[in-house]
């Protein structure tokens, strides 16, 4: 099938067929991003990333019954008005979610990038030598270089 046949059978549907669709496509974004934020506060990134690829379809999804939607505004308003203001609030909540969710995103990210610095500072905090050995060359100490890294997994 086409983009564009594709698109006639969307805008060819019952107003309330369209929307319905519109909602269950939208209903399943936001609880998808629900998921990803409570694993993202909860430090599981790893499972978090494994949502990406449901939550990009969902996203797909959702855009073209959006778009849909907005080609059969005029129709859909006079047919079902109700279902309309139910598509609003949905999006409502959609636009919560997603703002939580790049709250998040943006505290795992701080977080990260201080862990980061840390470990850098750290690494670079090593023992120095101050003074010169008998054969004129800086003593060093093989104990003094770095002891290792350690990385917290769980975030």
């Amino acid at each position: 099938m086409t983009a564009a046949a594709r698109l006639a059978a969307l805008d060819s549907l019952p107003a309330d067929d369209l929307c319905q669709m519109a909602e269950i496509a939208l209903a399943a974004l936001v609880d998808i991003m629900n998921q990803e934020t409570v694993l993202l506060r909860t430090g599981h990134i790893k499972q978090a990333s494994t949502l990406t690829p449901d939550k990009t379809r969902l996203a797909q999804d959702y855009v073209g019954f959006a778009r849909a939607v907005q080609r059969q505004g005029d129709r859909l308003r006079a047919e079902a008005p109700k279902a309309i203001e139910r598509l609003k609030q949905g999006h409502e909540s959609l636009a919560t979610q997603m703002a939580e969710n790049l709250r998040v995103l943006a505290t795992a990210r701080t977080v990260t990038e201080d862990l980061l610095t840390d470990v850098a500072q750290i690494v670079g905090q090593q023992n120095k030598a101050k003074t010169y050995g008998r054969a004129g060359a800086v003593a060093t100490d093989p104990a003094s270089s770095a002891r290792g890294i350690a990385v917290n997994r769980s975030m």
